[in-house]
């Protein structure tokens, strides 16, 4: 029965759209139709495809630095450090971690007084080698140890660089 009911409902609702009272309506729509001229504009012509050979054997390999390695080779400025020689106790620690706490003279010789972070103080002398740049002693005053530390640079040549270790100003009061 309700199919029945909306079967009728819609074609009453559809005799609406007949007929000369929809006149205006049907007249604007020829009139809308009448300016309009439909045109579509070609597609694109396509190229045809062309495949690439991409031939990478006759290129260097950029994760292989060949250029480095020639320069290496070439530059041999002979400073090297010496690595056959015994570590010492202070070669092991970072050399902004050492302390000069004083110094001490004996018989003219001049040592300085560092402290490790281990807390053990350390004599250390001219030629005494310390940090873990290869830094030897090379001057020892009251108040500074002066130290030459031979470092590898970006092109892969050692080099010799000055440094030095300063006693604190709380450590020079005492």
């Amino acid at each position: 029965m309700k199919t029945y009911l909306t079967l009728v409902l819609v074609a009453i609702g559809l005799s609406g759209c007949f007929g000369e009272q929809n006149g205006d309506l049907k007249d604007w729509m020829r009139e809308q139709e009448s300016g309009l001229r439909g045109k579509v504009e070609p597609l694109p012509e396509v190229k045809p495809y062309q495949p690439f050979t991409y031939d990478a054997f006759s290129l260097p390999d950029p994760f292989r630095p060949s250029k480095m390695e020639v320069a290496r080779k070439s530059s041999n400025s002979g400073l090297a450090p010496n690595t056959n020689r015994p570590k010492e106790l202070l070669e092991n620690y970072d050399l902004e971690k050492l302390r000069m706490v004083g110094t001490l003279q004996q018989a003219k010789v001049m040592q300085a007084l560092i402290r490790a972070p281990d807390g053990n103080l350390y004599r250390v002398k001219l030629g005494s080698y310390m940090g873990q740049n290869f830094g030897m002693v090379t001057e020892i005053t009251e108040t500074e140890v002066k130290l030459k530390e031979i470092v590898e640079d970006s092109g892969g040549d050692w080099v010799e660089r000055p440094t030095s270790l300063t006693m604190e100003e709380a450590e020079q009061k005492k």
